[in-house]
């Protein structure tokens, strides 16, 4: 699988530009806090729109301005897994719950996808009760039960100590080396960047 991204966008005093084509394995935009690496992934999502330009997964153009009529695929047909900085789970039910959710319900394939995360003890916790390491193994969790082709992460280790970090790592390979799902991760750390990125792009 492939992305294909050519876009501009205005953010107030700052000016997002990226031209990327990048293949299997996890591709990292590194740089310092500030430049548009989350913007990029928010309109690799669909949540926000590009001023110009065309962005394509696996030949499937996701946005196009330059096409007669437009094309801008609604994020809940892009088929993105989604995993923020913060774990953003619903704090009014418990892991499970949480989980379940982002399988639409369903729960083929469910202990298989939170095996390797390491979360089976935590089903019936409260979000309220987890480390940070624990919330983002279970935000990870519920974007792999929502059947993604492709994994956005927004700096998911950013808020984390060294320890939890070590276990969101560990997972995150798991889904690029293992699972074999194509990522496009943000961060400001050389170090993440190094130890993840099949591909780093520095912006």
């Amino acid at each position: 699988m492939s992305f294909e991204i050519d876009i501009e966008k205005r953010l107030g005093d700052a000016h997002v530009s990226l031209t990327l084509q990048a293949g299997e394995g996890a591709t990292v935009l590194f740089g310092p806090s500030g430049i548009g690496k989350s913007s990029v992934l928010n309109m690799v999502a669909g949540l926000l729109r590009p001023d110009r330009g065309r962005i394509a997964v696996d030949g499937d153009t996701l946005f196009d301005a330059d096409r007669a009529g437009g094309v801008d695929v609604p994020p809940e047909r892009r088929r993105a897994g989604y995993v923020f900085q913060e774990a953003r789970l619903f704090p009014h039910i418990r892991v499970r719950a949480n989980l379940l959710y982002g399988a639409g319900g369903k729960i083929d394939g469910f202990d298989e996808a939170i095996g390797f995360l390491g979360i089976g003890h935590l089903l019936d916790r409260w979000p309220r009760t987890l480390s940070g390491g624990e919330a983002q193994r279970v935000a990870i969790g519920r974007a792999l039960l929502s059947r993604p082709r492709f994994l956005l992460l927004d700096e998911p280790l950013s808020s984390l100590d060294r320890a939890r970090r070590e276990e969101v790592l560990q997972a995150i390979e798991h889904v690029r080396d293992v699972l074999e799902l194509p990522i496009l991760m943000v961060t400001h750390d050389p170090a993440e960047a190094e130890r993840i990125g099949t591909r780093v792009v520095r912006m």
